[in-house]
């Protein structure tokens, strides 16, 4: 439940500010004071869109508070999840923020959230009725809606058993098309798999091979010069010529140098240290020209084994331009083999798919006949219930004549049944029930609207129901009742009333006015809540235009009278 709307710098609102407790609250006021920005305010803290044209002039942003007593513990949990609290008294601050660039910001228990988070939350506290839902009541798949809600578990608990299993009716239905109209591309694809698939496992490539293939082919190639340049190389590190008295080897140079440096290293440190790099780079110099004859030695000239290189290399690289790529190698084409192997089992299992498939489908249908026959009489049973209840509830407001009637039609499944319903009217005794889109007035349907609300209070649990201008289009008589039925739906959850009727301003427990002032050049309005004198003034203001006239003023105490008599309290009197 609301126990406070606070709205700043939004319309013609400056500050201002609703105290709210259980019970009907009316908000009232004169023609452009402002009484709409309540219910747009409201709106916004369910997460709806907000037009940045709804900031005030001259401020930077709007903002709407509301604070909310005896939350739901699923609600509070999730205001806990995003990092939100509970103020003292354990009430529930619900923010949002907009700006006059028109970015929103949205506020849970102080956390920022998305305003998304608002219309999931906020949708569990308030529910908002205006004229736009009036109008929406006319739509089939509302009027579904409210007789759905109204059957409540003999509908809702197969309906939703149901809607899954008529979603998997449509995918399987999808796949099913896509299989059997797309089977001459999926034999195309399949006979292109399996011709790659077959010349790839006729060559039997292995991971790397063409990168061996290649450097042994380099070798095979370029054997003679491979092997002269070993040999040279070896005989410059290490040569067998005998005959020279100046070695011209590399290990013959490194000997004569040690020999040089030896003779002399017992004077010095530093050169015996140069004299055993000398030997060790002899060493070395050794074990390379080693390693280089066995090289030289090594190297064949094979031209037939250059050939099978040759040729495995060409059919190699036929089956990577094919099947891995450019740039690609032997193991793309194994992994390109591996998906596509893959793929053609999923290609040959198609014809036993379309058998599990259409075996599923239907078992799905047979599922979705028995549930759409059980949603279908206990619609059908709701429907007969709720025309009469709506009747009675029309006769008590004013419209004596006027019946309802729920009309279900019997259709194709879809998502939600077997159904159509249509809400059929009939205003005066002899008339044909029409559709009601084609049949009520607006009055009518204010009524017609208002009648399901109070049938409904048992079956929705929203806390928290704000009416918006309900009572357009009624007068007279008609209004008494509806400030009636008003109070009634009270009794249950709190409501809000934004109306210019004084019939049904009288009956709410608490009446909120919004005051508009100009000083010349800004307008502003605050809410102002009334204690007796001021709400008979209002009232009488609200009859008759003016705050002193007797006449008005006298109506307005019998109004007063009438709805204390309802809440067995007195009223104060006017004094003479």
């Amino acid at each position: 439940m609301l126990s406070e709307i606070r709205i700043t710098g939004l319309g013609v609102i400056e500050d201002a500010t609703l105290d709210l407790d259980p019970g009907f609250t009316a908000v009232t006021g004169e023609t452009g004071a402002g009484k709409t920005m309540v219910v747009t305010g409201v709106n916004m803290l369910l997460g709806g869109r907000a037009d940045s044209g709804l900031v005030r002039h001259g401020v930077r942003r709007a903002r709407v508070e509301g604070r909310a007593t005896n939350v739901p513990k699923s609600i509070v949990q999730q205001a806990e999840d995003r990092g939100g609290e509970l103020d003292e008294g354990d009430e529930l601050l619900i923010a949002r923020e907009l700006s006059s660039e028109g970015r929103s910001r949205a506020f849970l228990g102080g956390a920022s959230v998305p305003v998304s988070v608002l219309a999931e939350v906020s949708g569990d506290l308030v529910a908002i009725h205006g004229q736009a839902d009036q109008w929406r009541l006319l739509q089939p798949v509302r009027q579904r809606e409210t007789l759905d809600v109204f059957a409540g578990k003999p509908v809702l608990v197969p309906l939703q058993e149901y809607a899954t299993s008529y979603k998997r009716h449509r995918e399987i239905e999808a796949e099913l098309t896509e299989l059997t109209t797309r089977q001459r591309d999926r034999l195309a694809e399949a006979d292109r798999l399996r011709f790659g698939l077959e010349e790839v496992a006729k060559a039997e490539p292995l991971p790397g091979e063409d990168t061996e293939l290649a450097s042994e082919e380099g070798r095979l190639a370029y054997a003679d010069g491979l092997r002269t340049a070993a040999t040279n190389a070896a005989e410059a590190l290490a040569s067998e010529d005998l005959e020279s008295t100046r070695p011209g080897d590399v290990l013959g140079l490194l000997a004569m140098a040690k020999q040089f440096l030896d003779g002399e290293r017992e004077h010095d440190p530093k050169l015996a240290e140069l004299a055993d790099r000398a030997g060790e780079l002899g060493y070395l110099a050794a074990d390379l020209a080693g390693e280089l004859s066995s090289y030289a030695s090594d190297v064949d000239t094979d031209p037939a084994r250059l050939s099978v290189v040759s040729e495995r290399r060409s059919l190699l690289n036929t089956l990577i331009r094919k099947y891995g790529g450019e740039d690609s190698t032997v193991d793309e084409v194994l992994d390109w083999a591996k998906r596509s192997a893959e793929r053609l089992a999923e290609l040959d299992g198609s014809d036993s798919r379309v058998e599990l498939l259409t075996g599923e489908l239907a078992e799905l249908d047979a599922k979705l006949a028995d549930l759409g026959g059980q949603i279908r009489e206990a619609r059908l049973d709701a429907a007969q219930r709720l025309g009469v209840l709506v009747s009675e509830e029309l006769t008590g407001l004013a419209m004596p004549h006027a019946t309802l009637s729920v009309e279900v039609h019997e259709t194709s499944a879809g998502p939600f049944g077997i159904d159509e319903v249509e809400f059929c009217f009939a205003a005066n005794p002899g008339s044909p029930a029409r559709p009601l889109q084609k049949s009520a007035s607006g009055g009518e349907l204010s009524r017609v609207m208002l009648a399901l609300e109070v049938i409904l209070s048992d079956t929705h649990k929203v806390p928290t129901l704000v009416f918006d201008e309900i009572d357009a289009g009624i007068g007279g008589r008609a209004a008494v009742e509806v400030g009636k039925r008003l109070a009634r739906l009270a009794e249950k959850a709190q409501v809000i009333v934004v109306t210019h009727l004084p019939q049904v301003a009288a009956f709410a427990d608490r009446h909120a006015v919004v005051l508009k002032s100009d000083d010349g050049s800004v307008t502003t309005s605050g809410l102002v809540a009334l204690d007796d004198d001021a709400r008979l003034k209002e009232l009488s203001r609200m009859m008759a235009g003016m705050e002193n006239s007797d006449a008005a003023q006298a109506h307005a105490e019998e109004l007063l009278a009438l709805a204390a008599e309802r809440h067995n309290k007195p009223k104060k009197k006017k004094k003479a």
